[in-house]
């Protein structure tokens, strides 16, 4: 049977996007810290990985309590990162290299030093103060509501100069932007407008499904004795969420040709579909998180501790996203980003297998419907760091982590292993160039300390060896711009009861790709489907060298073997 080939062509659809955290990229003054002349610098490096679009993590002025994420300008550079006419600089030479770029959109918070919340606090009549969410104390003077906040603690702090509760649902340094407030409203789309019309090319729009808060803020059910509790339900997905994209796409960004990626936790390919699907008009992808809750077991503290994960829980997961949103929505294919451990050390084997379990997670990720999104270093293999001492981190979360496990008698051993498992730091060091003096990173002293293993996992080395973790990437991105069955095939789960082996179809018009992969440290037993046991298959790309894997017979996959195979279909 030959699929219909119907499918709407988009850029960003057919695009490869590069994250880049740009404190930890590049530094060129060095001052120990990335910046905005460093990724320009490597720009030739990302053209030749093949990459469309890089998404460059926030550069606004920032306290940076929360690395960026807390903006106090909407409208600045933060000076550690360079000036205005450096991000110009790098935009017009990106475009001129065929890259497009896109930045982060922080929409939900700011930081508790932006003018906006400066002026909120000095008084309860403040033309500001609803800006944001403010609330009285309860009778007992205790918060507004029981919320927690999603970095630990309250959701609500009290702030001595007004005497009532802000809330913010991370940082208490980050607190949340009132989106009842039409004035405010009409800021950010001023914001946003000014930056797509300096030449932007769209957003990473972060935490975007949290914009809008249960009306009230009532209190979560709860034990009587939790006085802070989980309330992700009162802050994420509520409906009036999509009116606001829905008019913030069709006030600012429909009028302009760009791409937009919604970060969307605790959501599900039904629930994306409000957000993505064709006749939506709001955003064209989001980053659902699914796929990498697999080894999360608990709740709290006990959350840090990583969990086994079964194949059949991921491949459950893909074939609910692949096939409920295919030819109504987009897919964002990712494993990494700067909030999560690094995949190969959490979802490959980053020890006798690094080298096989990367490439085969790289081949999942491209070789799925949606668009895929590359993480600094991901591209060479870097791993977990695994500090000795709490002081080496810089992440404020693992900080409270570390307190917060200390005041429930965690043993020093166990709260070091959970954060060497969990710590959004490992995604966070800095970005691995040479084998030279802190990785070629910097001249100076590195912000935070480069993983010892940049002596030999590093981009230089990388480049010169044929079968490199790199140059595997490099042949995956050609695959996937040569083969349009690889960005708008259908998808047809293969051999779904396989306790080892995860495979699939992929099919557009006459042409099938069949992608076939190992996910296990021993050899697995192959047994092809009839209908795909026949000589036609040719191999397109296999990341390990094997007997076996020209022909598409009954074999062997080594451990953590991938191969892509592809042929032309008869028509029936």
């Amino acid at each position: 049977m030959v699929q219909e080939a119907a499918y709407k062509r988009k850029w960003w659809k057919e695009s490869v996007v590069y994250q880049i955290y740009p404190r930890s990229f590049m530094d060129t003054n060095g001052d120990g810290i990335g910046d905005l002349k460093g990724i320009t610098s490597k720009l030739d490096y990302l053209h030749d990985l093949g990459v469309d679009v890089i998404w460059i993590c926030p550069f606004y002025k920032s306290p940076n309590d929360d690395n960026g994420y807390d903006i106090s300008d909407y409208y600045a550079v933060s000076e550690e990162f360079g000036t205005m006419e450096d991000f110009e600089q790098l935009l017009a030479e990106a475009h001129r290299k065929g890259i497009k770029v896109i930045a982060d959109l922080v929409l939900n918070h700011t930081s508790d030093e932006h003018p906006w919340f400066v002026e909120s606090r000095q008084s309860k009549d403040s033309p500001k103060r609803d800006y944001y969410i403010w609330r009285k104390a309860k009778e007992n003077n205790e918060p507004p509501s029981n919320w927690g906040s999603f970095f630990g603690g309250s959701a609500w702090e009290f702030d001595e100069q007004s005497k009532e509760y802000y809330l913010h649902i991370f940082n208490r340094k980050q607190p949340d932007l009132n989106w009842e407030n039409p004035l405010l409203i009409e800021e950010l789309h001023r914001m946003v407008r000014w930056w797509l019309d300096k030449g932007l090319d769209g957003f990473r729009i972060d935490a975007i499904n949290h914009i809008v808060k249960m009306e009230n803020y009532p209190d979560a059910e709860a034990p009587a004795h939790e006085k802070i509790v989980s309330a992700h339900h009162f802050f994420s997905n509520l409906p009036k969420v999509h009116d606001h994209i829905q008019n913030l796409n069709r006030e600012v960004l429909s009028h302009y040709d760009i791409m937009t990626v919604g970060e969307a936790a605790n959501t599900g390919p039904e629930e994306a579909l409000l957000y993505v699907g064709e006749d939506r008009d709001e955003l064209n992808m989001v980053f659902h998180f699914e796929h990498l809750g697999m080894d999360f077991g608990n709740e709290g503290l006990e959350g840090w501790e990583k969990t086994p994960w079964q194949l059949s829980q991921l491949k459950e997961i893909i074939n609910q996203w692949q096939i409920k949103l295919h030819n109504k929505g987009w897919n964002a294919n990712f494993w990494s980003n700067h909030d999560q451990p690094r995949a190969i050390s959490r979802f490959g084997n980053d020890q006798e297998f690094r080298i096989e379990s990367a490439k085969l997670l790289a081949t999942l990720m491209f070789m799925l419907e949606g668009t895929p999104y590359i993480y600094q270093g991901e591209e060479i293999g870097m791993t977990n760091i695994k500090f000795d001492s709490i002081d080496d981190y810089r992440d404020s979360v693992t900080q409270y982590f570390y307190r917060q496990a200390q005041q429930e008698g965690w043993a020093e051993d166990r709260i070091m292993r959970a954060i060497h498992q969990s710590s959004r730091d490992n995604a966070r060091t800095p970005m691995q160039w040479n084998d030279h003096s802190h990785g070629g990173f910097t001249t100076g002293t590195p912000w935070m300390q480069v993983n010892p293993n940049a002596s030999w996992i590093n981009v230089e080395s990388a480049e010169k060896e044929p079968n490199s973790i790199l140059n595997y990437y490099k042949k995956l991105i050609s695959v996937r711009k040569e083969h349009l069955v690889a960005v708008y095939g259908k998808y047809e789960p293969i051999l779904p009861d396989h306790s080892s082996i995860l495979a699939f179809t992929r099919t557009l018009g006459n042409e099938q790709l069949f992608v076939v992969m190992n996910f296990s440290a021993t050899l697995a037993h192959l047994e092809i489907p009839e209908a795909l046991a026949d000589k036609s298959f040719e191999l397109l790309l296999s990341n390990v060298e094997s007997d076996t894997a020209e022909t598409l017979a009954e074999g062997r996959l080594q451990p953590y073997e991938s191969r892509i195979y592809s042929k032309v279909v008869i028509p029936c």
